[in-house]
């Protein structure tokens, strides 16, 4: 079970991440004239209530290396607005064609499909505006600034993200050699952003690089554990507890480790991953207790 302080820090950070993301859509995207409906799907997905653990996990690298929240909040919310864009187009009738999401019907169930991919594409926009907004990152050294936006392009293009869907879309019509598939799929379509989450909290607190190597390490381990058992929670999971339907990597006929391995295995590979994380973090003191907690929440979480 995750203790009692685990609980308080997630409760706390997230509160803190959604209060700034509320900021920012307001500072960005005020619902008036012709824009307003698109605002409001935009805010309908980014502001329903989630995990909040990607961001999460930029504020806890961040403070790893000594850093602050303040100077990593704008990046950790431009996260969040990617990863929100990526399930808005990951629910449509042309994807998975989901009915639920954040425990809410999902974008284009109220807004329609047309009005969601613009949603999408807009949260993917406002997240580069606002890694480059100087009001934003004033602290943050333009070099830095650049690196930042870098990292996470690539996370969420071609080579991670986006391409990572294109391979599980490609892989249930049973493209390639399954074992092959499913560990690329999993970093690329998951572990990627996880990781890039991790490098640039710690970029932004000016860490060095071996602490960079050791951020990345870890966030290439959790991505690929917290994909695993979102696999068994689709599997085991409940819908109300989830915020989404289960059964339906199944019914795809996705390619998941529990469809390949069991969910036993599954659940031993998961806590194998786990270990290697905080292993990875081993020569970092107590200001990275807050991502050995996040590790072990990984393992725990119901949702």
């Amino acid at each position: 079970m995750i203790n009692g302080n685990a609980e308080e820090y997630i409760s706390q950070k997230k509160a803190l991440i959604e209060e700034a993301l509320a900021d920012f859509m307001d500072c960005y995207c005020k619902e008036k004239g012709h824009d307003s409906r698109l605002a409001e799907a935009m805010r309908y997905s980014l502001l329903a209530s989630s995990k909040r653990i990607r961001p999460m996990f930029v504020l806890a690298a961040a403070q790893a290396v000594g850093g602050g929240h303040l100077q990593a909040l704008p990046a950790a919310c431009a996260i969040e607005m990617i990863h929100t864009y990526s399930l808005i187009h990951d629910d449509l009738p042309a994807m998975d064609n989901d009915d639920l999401r954040r425990g809410k019907p999902t974008n284009h169930r109220v807004f329609g499909d047309a009005t969601a991919i613009l949603a999408g594409d807009a949260l993917l926009t406002l997240a580069f505006a606002l890694l480059a907004d100087e009001k934003h990152n004033h602290a943050i050294a333009p070099e830095t600034r650049l690196a930042v936006i870098a990292v996470i392009a690539e996370a969420a293009g071609i080579k991670g993200m986006a391409g990572g869907q294109m391979l599980d879309i490609l892989a249930e019509g049973g493209v390639g050699v399954a074992e092959e598939l499913l560990e690329e799929i999993h970093i690329r379509k998951t572990a990627m952003l996880i990781a890039a989450s991790l490098k640039v909290g710690g970029l932004l607190a000016r860490a060095n690089s071996e602490q960079l190597s050791a951020l990345q390490e870890y966030g290439s381990k959790i991505g690929l554990a917290f994909q695993i058992a979102d696999d068994v929670l689709d599997i085991e999971g409940s819908p109300l507890i989830l915020g989404k339907e289960v059964g339906a990597d199944e019914k795809r006929g996705k390619l998941t480790y529990p469809a390949l391995y069991g969910v036993d295995k599954s659940r031993q590979q998961v806590a194998l991953l786990i270990e290697l994380a905080i292993e990875a973090i081993a020569a970092f003191d107590e200001k990275a207790d807050a991502l050995r907690m996040l590790a072990r929440y990984i393992g725990t979480r119901k949702k």
